[in-house]
């Protein structure tokens, strides 16, 4: 009983689902703590962390995990460049604010800050703060030496520019380092960055994925109201279906999941009763039609009618509503109706995903991909779903294929394309 209260106030406090993180890894930061304290009782325990906001932190400590290095994907960086670049030429006076949460070890606020000045972007035109829970991560954050394991990108020209070697590692330089501005927060305290203007550019990556169904809303209302009106959300891929949602779009670059908030939009209100299960992919309205394989078109005369779309389109909707039996047999409708179909497939994986079963998930998926080998997104919801059940390896190699995918797509005949394409 203690160990699920512990779990609970994790929960309210960090908004942790013990389930992400697994039950033996929050049970060993408890006994660790058990034992440094000298207390040998859960119940105990339990008690000494709702009296002391102290001991609060350091269970938190225990179970923050940092898993983070410089260019981290490395093509969301060249993305972060595009857009900026974009947005500096439409605004010539505007500086553009930043913000990375949760920053850990500060490898990823470092890295936006040297991206952007690699880009020949001046140090006034941008400022980065970052944010995280944990006060040993901010500390090694600021202290900025790092080691070996934060060098993990394939290009590390970088570290020639921006560091110096010292006895205890890489030591980050200065002009760097003053470009971001390090707090302790924790994104579920009331009032959470109260006194902060909007930012244009939010990284919130591999986060969301450690909080359950409700929890993720909370967080996505608290990112909303933190973006201006078309400012960019950056998430990990595994949480990029989270924000397939009235209110924000999709970037569309390859391997960059970032998302644009619509001007105009009011935040989202989500009913707790229909929420999708923990890590349910939220669903579009309908796949969008790849332009590397367009459907063919008939001549006028023999052209179908538009019932296909439209099932889609319906379909997509009452999945968005929970309604995710009744988008299910739409889908199967069309599939007898109109014949096999990659769109439908894929609309069908993504309903059985967030139903939980994954099984038939992984089904659809490769059904679309044998009639549409290159279908973007049943190769990213596919390799979610092979990481899920610790495919690794596996994941690797259809994120590998989308990103060819994307490349062949969009690369010119006869010519070569570094970085992301529009």
């Amino acid at each position: 009983m203690s160990m699920a209260a512990i779990e609970a106030l994790l929960n309210q406090t960090m908004g942790l689902d013990a389930a992400s993180v697994g039950a033996p890894m929050l049970q060993r930061a408890v006994q660790e703590r058990l034992q440094l304290l000298g207390l040998h009782d859960t119940a105990d325990y339990l008690g000494l962390l709702q009296r002391s906001d102290v001991e609060l932190q350091e269970l938190i400590e225990g179970v923050v995990v940092p898993e983070t290095w410089f260019f981290r994907d490395q093509e969301v960086f060249a993305a972060l460049v595009q857009l900026a670049q974009e947005q500096l030429r439409q605004q010539p006076r505007a500086e553009l604010r930043l913000l990375s949460l949760p920053c850990s070890t500060g490898e990823e606020p470092y890295s936006m800050v040297m991206a952007l000045l690699d880009a020949g972007i001046a140090p006034d035109r941008f400022a980065v703060d970052a944010v995280d829970i944990s006060a040993q991560a901010l500390a090694k954050a600021q202290c900025a030496v790092y080691g070996r394991n934060s060098f993990r990108s394939s290009d590390t020209g970088f570290r020639a520019r921006h560091f110096d070697t010292v006895a205890q590692g890489s030591h980050l330089h200065e002009a760097v380092r003053r470009k971001v501005r390090f707090r302790q927060g924790n994104l579920f305290a009331p009032g959470f960055l109260p006194e902060a203007a909007v930012y244009d550019v939010i990284f919130c990556r591999n986060v969301l994925i450690y909080f359950d169904a409700p929890t993720q809303e909370r967080a996505l209302a608290v990112l909303d109201r933190l973006l201006k009106p078309g400012g960019l959300l950056f998430v990990g891929s595994s949480e990029s279906a989270l924000l397939l949602r009235p209110g924000f779009t999709s970037v569309k670059l390859p391997m960059v999941f970032a998302f644009r908030k619509q001007a105009g939009q009011a935040p989202q209100q989500s009913s707790p009763e229909k929420a999708l299960p923990r890590h349910a992919p939220r669903l579009p309205p309908r796949p969008a039609p790849r332009a590397a394989a367009p459907a063919p078109r008939l001549p006028p005369a023999k052209a179908p009618p538009v019932a296909p779309d439209t099932a889609l389109d319906e379909a997509g909707m009452l999945a968005n509503r929970g309604r995710l039996d009744e988008a299910a047999h739409l889908c199967e409708q069309h599939l007898r109706q109109f014949g096999p179909s990659a769109a439908a497939f894929h609309l069908l994986g993504l309903v059985h995903d967030a139903s939980g079963r994954q099984e038939r998930a992984g089904h659809y998926y490769r059904k679309a991909l044998y009639l549409e080998p290159a279908h973007h997104e049943a190769l990213i919801h596919l390799a979610v779903l092979l990481e899920k059940q610790g495919d690794t390896a596996g994941a690797r190699r259809l994120y590998d294929r989308a990103r060819r995918g994307q490349a062949g797509d969009r690369a010119p005949t006869g010519g070569r394309h570094d970085g992301p394409q529009p």
